[in-house]
């Protein structure tokens, strides 16, 4: 068994939804609520094809790493550090992935997004 790719040193667990773990489903929607305990990040992360029943059903929920689902979709990287009430989705039409904030409709600009330190102009180092 191969170990998971950390993106994002101490990043903590989330709930998402069976569809992204299972892979039936693509990151759509994501929601940061208040920590539930000190490994919760506060992130909520739904697909695209979860339906009102579905999320109204607890049983359709995983804990999950948040490096995890980074490696599912890398765009979770960059909403890492966005604060709690922060509600978002990713918008694929083909030209590239953005993320919207879900109450305004307005796109977040690319300058906004969590770079981990490594990743960081001038910087080489694994820390974060």
């Amino acid at each position: 068994m191969s170990e998971a790719t950390e993106f994002i040193p101490d990043a903590g667990a989330c709930l998402t939804t069976k569809s992204v773990l299972d892979g039936t489903g693509r990151v759509r929607w994501m929601v940061r609520d208040e920590s539930t305990g000190p490994a919760d990040n506060g992130w909520r992360i739904f697909s695209d094809i979860d339906t009102e029943e579905e999320l109204a059903d607890a049983s359709n929920f995983q804990i999950a790493d948040y490096n995890d689902l980074c490696a599912i979709e890398p765009a979770l990287i960059g909403i890492w550090d966005f604060a709690v009430g922060s509600d978002l989705q990713i918008v694929d039409e083909g030209d590239g992935i953005r993320i919207f904030d879900t109450r305004s409709g307005r796109e977040i600009p690319p300058e906004n997004f969590y770079v981990p330190r490594r990743h960081r102009a001038g910087l080489g180092s694994a820390e974060d």
